[in-house]
């Protein structure tokens, strides 16, 4: 699914940001100790060099839907992602913990959208 996005994103115009994607399936698979041909995909599919990256934030943390682990799995998953993007070219990118607007902003200002 990450790599069909991956390929509708080339027929936009404009910037396009992904929410998860085909890194993070790799790197799922990589804790679970599943072969993957990650160097393959990953120089078939290249997202932009930046990847922004929201850290845990213990202080609003709360369980949802939307959220199916806890915190503590979270911030496990949040240290192998931190330290899985830059083995494949990638760069992580640590958004502030701040409010949305400041968020957005430190975003667009980051890739010259603003």
């Amino acid at each position: 699914m990450a790599v069909a996005d991956h390929a509708a994103m080339r027929r936009s115009v404009g910037p396009v940001f992904f929410d998860r994607g085909l890194i993070d399936a790799l790197a799922a698979a990589d804790h679970a100790n599943v072969e993957t041909e990650a160097s393959v995909v990953t120089r078939q599919v290249r997202y932009n060099q930046t990847v922004f990256m929201t850290p845990p934030w213990p202080e609003i943390y709360c369980n949802d839907a939307g959220r199916r682990h806890g915190l503590e799995q979270g911030i496990a998953e949040y240290e192998r992602l931190m330290a899985f993007y830059p083995k494949l070219g990638y760069r992580p990118v640590v958004l502030p913990k701040a409010d949305v607007e400041t968020r957005v902003r430190f975003v667009l200002e980051r890739t010259g959208l603003y």
